[in-house]
């Protein structure tokens, strides 16, 4: 018996709009103007530990920078699965009844 594919448009549109949210809330949390470097304690062999920087200012900026292209090319896709999964509720809607199921209606 052959089974109908299954269309997963609405659960992937889900995941990708909580991802979209997800960046969002990260870049908002982290505006350009109050970064500053990430330094943490390295231990060294000899028992000490010095700073050692972990995340630069111009790294985390970078990594914003690419979260906002990410964001931005998600959001893209996220438009076309809305759209497809659009077309297909539009699609459902307005099929015609043929011949055979008109004299039931």
């Amino acid at each position: 018996m052959a089974q109908k594919k299954q269309s997963y448009i609405s659960a992937e549109l889900e995941w990708a709009e909580e991802k979209l949210k997800e960046w969002r809330q990260y870049v908002d949390s982290n505006p350009l103007h109050s970064l500053k470097d990430r330094v943490e304690w390295k231990p060294t062999s000899k028992g000490g530990s010095i700073p050692m920087v972990i995340a630069s200012i111009e790294q985390q900026i970078k990594s914003i920078r690419d979260t906002m292209k990410e964001y931005l090319a998600l959001l893209d896709v996220v438009d076309k699965l809305r759209e497809k999964e659009e077309a297909k509720l539009e699609i459902r809607g307005s099929q015609e009844v043929n011949g055979k199921m008109s004299k039931f209606m």
